[in-house]
C-alpha cells in the first residue's frame, strides 16, 4: 500500500507567496492548495479535510491569530503553522501561541525550503 498524500491548505494574500509555499511543499509530495482570505479558508475547511494550515498573520479580512484561533476551535485535529514578515519568532504574541499549543511551528518570511518541510514535519509528527 503506498503512503496516505497529506492535504495542506496555505492562507496567504500575497499570490507569490502562496505560489511559492505551494511548490516547495508540493516537491515533497504533498497535496495543497492556495486561499487569499481567512473567510476562503473557513469555507475550504468546511468542504474538505486538510491534516495541514500554513496561515499568514496578516490577512486582508482576518487576523491570522485570530483565524487559528477558529480554525482549532472547529477542527482541533487539524495543525497549523503561523507564517510573518511581521512577527519574529521572539515576539511575546508568537511565544504565547507556540506555548499555548495553537500552532506546530512558526516561520518567518523571508524562509528557506527547509524551514518550511521541518516545520511541516514537525506540525504531522514526522
Amino acid at each position: 500500500m503506498g503512503q496516505e498524500v497529506v492535504s495542506i491548505l496555505i492562507v496567504d494574500d500575497e499570490p507569490d507567496m502562496g505560489w511559492t509555499l505551494e511548490n516547495i511543499l508540493k516537491i515533497k509530495g504533498y497535496s495543497t492548495q492556495v486561499v487569499t482570505s481567512g473567510t476562503e479558508a473557513i469555507e475550504l475547511l468546511r468542504q474538505r479535510p486538510f491534516k495541514l494550515v500554513f496561515i499568514d498573520a496578516r490577512l486582508p479580512d482576518i487576523d491570522g491569530l485570530e483565524l487559528s484561533r477558529l480554525i482549532k476551535k472547529k477542527y482541533p485535529e487539524v495543525s497549523l503553522v503561523l507564517i510573518s514578515g511581521y512577527f519574529y519568532s521572539d515576539d511575546s504574541v508568537i511565544k504565547e501561541a507556540l506555548i499555548e499549543g495553537l500552532y506546530a511551528s512558526f516561520i518567518g518570511k523571508p524562509f528557506e525550503m527547509e524551514e518550511v518541510y521541518k516545520a511541516a514535519g514537525n506540525a504531522l509528527g514526522r
